[in-house]
């Protein structure tokens, strides 16, 4: 090739190489180079040091804000590395749900979990995302459910073993249960208190009632509790309830007020089964919220207008706040929580306060809401162990009745939200639609159906109200209040 020079290989190796196409003849005409093919490469193997991956920058699109975030790129190589098209990936610390949208995306099915509702509800938003980003590619996507441990957990922490006797076990739920009560009020910083039937602590000047561990607090429960009020001239009562009876709200609160008894109805968070978030003061019972909303029927459509969402939370005071402030010299602001508005309270170094109104007006405070245009048509089911009775139970060899367990499917009395029309807020887009898009029903049982609403706020909290309507009638809209 008139090139001139040392030589890498033999003459018979370059002969080889010039016979197969790998020689080449460098531009100047000076120098030959070795053409290499891809297919050929053995490749550099992998380190576990992945320093190649990019961290989520401050401007990314991908950044949700969330503290524990991780890049999808760094998620991406793990899942592809690990399984294949159509396998199962399960993260049960979800976050910001950056496992889940990744799975999603490579089509993998996905199991996330989370204690937090914060990343609960940041991995739902996540996932809708991801969603309406698949459907505008023209790529696949599937539904997903959101499932909520609930009761079933809390059944847990006052379960008894079923093999005592009837005496040891009403001994062993006693003592469950007023382990549970002691929790409860340790968690809310009220004192325990005797003497009361229907309250089992106090705080700030108020009576504490604690509703069913795993029943949801009802009107009958209220009422007794009013009529307890009545007899000792208590006026002043917090109920403390995970669960609440649908529509049970506002209205018994106003009939207690017409007899000069102020009730607060607050949510036991999850968090009070966290010894942790207990003993670092971090679990907050967020007052019940109110929402109000229109459904618009026209002929075999309908549609569900959110009018009001109401809200009365407060955490700490504006004047608790501004006394520490000042107190700090230095100045300084803080976040407070004050009867259903968000303040800024800020104190320079001067001592001068400012207070600054985040929460403006009531759609404020809505982060996502939903609708269900027909809420009864799916039932909660789940899968509950057949128990043998004592005779059968003897017979076994010990360590071997939990291979002989059967199962039976048995309805709840719930039923399942289905998010068939969300709106909520983002980070790049922070407007909401305040009126669902119109949906065609068929017409139900005698032309009524129930359409359920969630409303969750931006401390995560999610409250529901179900509205009865007619489709398919002449039937104006009514207003539903929870």
């Amino acid at each position: 090739m008139g090139v001139k020079g040392a030589w890498r290989y033999s003459k018979e190796r370059m002969q080889e190489l010039y016979d197969a196409g790998e020689v080449i003849l460098s531009s100047t005409g000076k120098s030959l180079s070795r053409k290499r093919f891809l297919r050929d490469a053995k490749g550099t193997p992998v380190i576990d040091l992945w320093d190649d991956v990019n961290r989520i920058s401050p401007t990314s699109a991908e950044r949700l804000g969330y503290d524990t975030q991780k890049p999808e790129a760094l998620l991406e190589r793990v899942i592809s590395a690990s399984s294949n098209p159509g396998d199962l990936v399960a993260d049960f610390f979800a976050g910001s749900g950056t496992t889940a949208a990744v799975a999603e995306k490579l089509g993998r099915k996905w199991i996330a979990t989370d204690l937090g509702k914060f990343a609960i509800h940041t991995t739902r938003k996540r996932m809708i995302g991801v969603q309406r980003s698949l459907k505008a590619e023209g790529k696949d996507y599937r539904a997903f459910e959101l499932l909520n441990l609930g009761r079933y957990e809390r059944q847990h922490f006052i379960g008894v073993n079923p093999n005592l006797r009837e005496a040891e076990k009403q001994q062993q739920l006693d003592a469950k249960e007023a382990a549970f009560i002691d929790l409860i009020l340790r968690a809310y910083k009220a004192e325990k208190t005797t003497g009361f039937p229907a309250f089992q602590g106090k705080k700030a000047g108020r009576l504490v009632a604690i509703g069913p561990v795993n029943l949801p607090v009802t009107r009958l429960f209220v009422e007794e509790i009013i009529v307890e009020c009545r007899k000792k001239n208590v006026t002043k009562v917090d109920i403390l309830g995970f669960e609440f009876e649908m529509g049970l709200f506002p209205n018994v609160l106003d009939e207690a007020r017409a007899k000069g008894i102020d009730i607060q109805p607050k949510y036991i968070p999850a968090e009070v089964f966290d010894k942790r978030a207990v003993e670092k003061n971090q679990v907050v019972f967020h007052d019940v919220s109110f929402i109000e909303v229109t459904p618009i029927v026209k002929g075999n459509t309908v549609a569900v207008k959110l009018t009001d969402f109401s809200v009365f939370y407060s955490q700490d005071s504006i004047a608790a706040a501004e006394a520490a402030l000042s107190e700090a010299k230095k100045g300084g602001s803080k976040i407070v929580v004050d009867k259903g508005q968000i303040v800024k309270v800020s104190v320079n170094a001067k001592g001068v306060t400012k207070r600054e109104v985040l929460t403006e007006k009531w759609t404020d405070w809505v982060d996502y809401w939903a609708v269900d245009f027909d809420y009864e048509s799916k039932r909660e089911i789940i899968r509950v162990p057949v128990e043998l009775d004592p005779e059968a139970q003897m017979k076994l060899i010990k360590g071997d009745q939990g291979h002989l367990t059967t199962w039976e499917e048995k309805w709840t009395g719930e039923y399942i939200f289905e998010n068939e029309w969300q709106s909520f807020r983002t980070k790049k887009d922070r407007t909401l639609e305040l009126t669902s898009a119109a949906k065609e029903v068929e017409p139900g049982k005698g032309g009524r159906r129930k359409i359920a609403v969630k409303v969750v706020d931006i401390f995560g909290n999610d409250t529901m109200t179900i509205v009865d309507v007619a489709v398919g009638e002449k039937a104006d809209g009514k207003k539903a209040k929870k």
